[in-house]
């Protein structure tokens, strides 16, 4: 089941991206890497700053979360992830499925470069990596990010 995150599912939020977000291990820079990947304080400012998730929902508990944010005319995908115990299940693809009915606005996603296996996902999905200089003038639209990381980066739009 598909649902919107509640404030008490903070706690699941949280753990779900920390536990999916060790795939990422040697992956991120060692500049951009800490433990936790994102502390309850960096999670809560997202929320804060309208990052909304969804949750899938099995077996009474969240299994995967993807959060959206409206900026400026686009929406963001953001922290799409899935309990390890939960990987390829189909569950990802769901969650972005539902995010892509209800759109009303372009599409981006922004992930790490070497993360070859999230980059193929979004493609299966539809999405297309944009050109070095789009992706740059994109995450400097529509992210707040270090110039760090938009080097280590790439975008993806629907």
């Amino acid at each position: 089941m598909i649902r919107e995150c509640l404030e008490d599912d903070f706690e699941a939020i949280y753990e779900i991206i920390n536990d999916a977000a060790q795939a990422y291990r040697g992956i991120i820079p060692p500049d951009r890497w800490h433990d936790p990947y994102m502390p309850r304080g960096e999670l809560r400012e997202e929320i804060s700053a309208g990052v909304a998730f969804l949750g899938y929902e099995k077996e009474g508990e969240l299994a995967g979360v993807m959060g959206t944010q409206d900026v400026q005319d686009v929406t963001l995908i953001r922290h799409a992830y899935v309990r390890t115990a939960h990987r390829n299940q189909g569950i990802g693809g769901e969650l972005l499925g539902q995010i892509m009915d209800g759109a009303t606005r372009p599409v981006l996603i922004g992930t790490w470069a070497d993360a070859f296996w999230a980059i193929h996902f979004y493609e299966r999905h539809g999405f297309t990596v944009v050109s070095p200089g789009e992706k740059e003038r994109l995450l400097r639209k529509y992210w707040s990010v270090p110039d760090r990381q938009i080097v280590t980066s790439v975008v993806l739009a629907a």
